[in-house]
């Protein structure tokens, strides 16, 4: 009974005035126009279709239902998944070949379209050794396993007018990268492999 006198009480000394400054109203703003707009409406481009980033935005999922993979993913992602749709494994993650052991004269070749590359070596024959990653680079195309002697060797499939390929962080402020000396630096030129 106290409880009740007293939220009475309260509400009855509550200004009415601060209740009820502004209309209802005029608080609430209607709009009919979609918040967002989707331009190709559930079309999925094909692979060779897509030219910019702005291709790679998906178009969603219809309201009330949960998104599938290819209706959700977008940038790389989705070139992955559009790709795999239609047969084209776009990282190209099939393993090395295994079946040899890369030499100089004959090295294991790494498709990579960056600055550099990493590559797993397992040994020769497979799985004799723990994995050493060999580190390939478009200023060091080649490298040696220092277990097995296994040899790789960067093949570059990245754009020709890269900007980075003459640059070499000169142009945006960054410090030239300095590869870091090893043995090989001080090995006599005529063992050095070219």
């Amino acid at each position: 009974m106290f409880l009740q006198r007293t939220a009475f009480a309260l509400a009855r000394r509550t200004p009415v005035r601060a209740i009820a400054t502004r209309p209802f109203s005029t608080s609430v703003i209607r709009s009919n126009k979609p918040k967002y707009t989707v331009e190709k409406e559930g079309k999925i481009l094909p692979f060779e279709e897509i030219n910019t980033e702005e291709d790679l935005i998906p178009p969603g999922a219809k309201s009330g239902t949960v998104p599938t993979d290819i209706e959700h993913a977008t940038g790389l992602e989705r070139l992955e998944l559009i790709g795999k749709m239609q047969g084209i494994d776009i990282f190209d993650m099939k393993p090395l070949d295994s079946s040899r052991k890369g030499t100089l004269e004959n090295p294991i070749i790494v498709n990579g379209a960056g600055d550099e590359q990493y590559a797993g070596c397992t040994g020769f024959p497979v799985d004799s050794h723990t994995v050493n990653w060999l580190t390939v680079s478009r200023e060091r195309p080649i490298e040696r396993c220092g277990e097995c002697g296994n040899v790789v060797k960067l093949n570059y499939i990245g754009p020709l007018d890269d900007p980075h390929a003459h640059d070499h962080g000169h142009g945006h402020g960054h410090p030239p990268h300095e590869e870091p000396k090893t043995f090989a630096d001080y090995v006599k030129p005529e063992y050095w492999y070219r």
